[in-house]
């Protein structure tokens, strides 16, 4: 299954990439960092840049970068541009399958 222009959904960042890249193998709503659909945001692409480009789009953001939280220039970005961010983390890293079966699990939910 390959992403499909209309009906985007979700974009994962690049602290996840692994998950996005399987996501988006399995659903036609997501896309991830350097997708083809988003042109704005290729690999090694800026937080301040992809943030309101995801944004704009009306996207919601995927991610697990665990320092977020120290960051008040970009949380105030990502507040001022109403950007939705789902954040997956824990106290340790986990392979992409790990993360892809916790996230498949609540994908109802989400």
């Amino acid at each position: 299954m390959t992403a499909q222009r209309d009906g985007l959904r979700f974009y994962v960042d690049e602290s996840a990439l692994g998950l996005g890249k399987a996501l988006e193998a399995a659903r036609r709503d997501t896309v991830h960092v350097g997708h083809g659909l988003v042109p704005e945001c290729p690999l090694g692409v800026l937080d301040p840049v992809w943030i309101p480009a995801v944004a704009s789009r009306g996207l919601v953001a995927i991610g697990r970068d665990k320092h977020i939280r120290t960051r008040p220039a970009e949380l105030a970005q990502i507040r001022d541009s109403g950007l939705r961010v789902l954040r997956i983390g824990g106290k340790r890293d986990l392979p992409t399958w790990d993360w892809l079966v916790r996230i498949v699990r609540r994908w109802d939910a989400i």
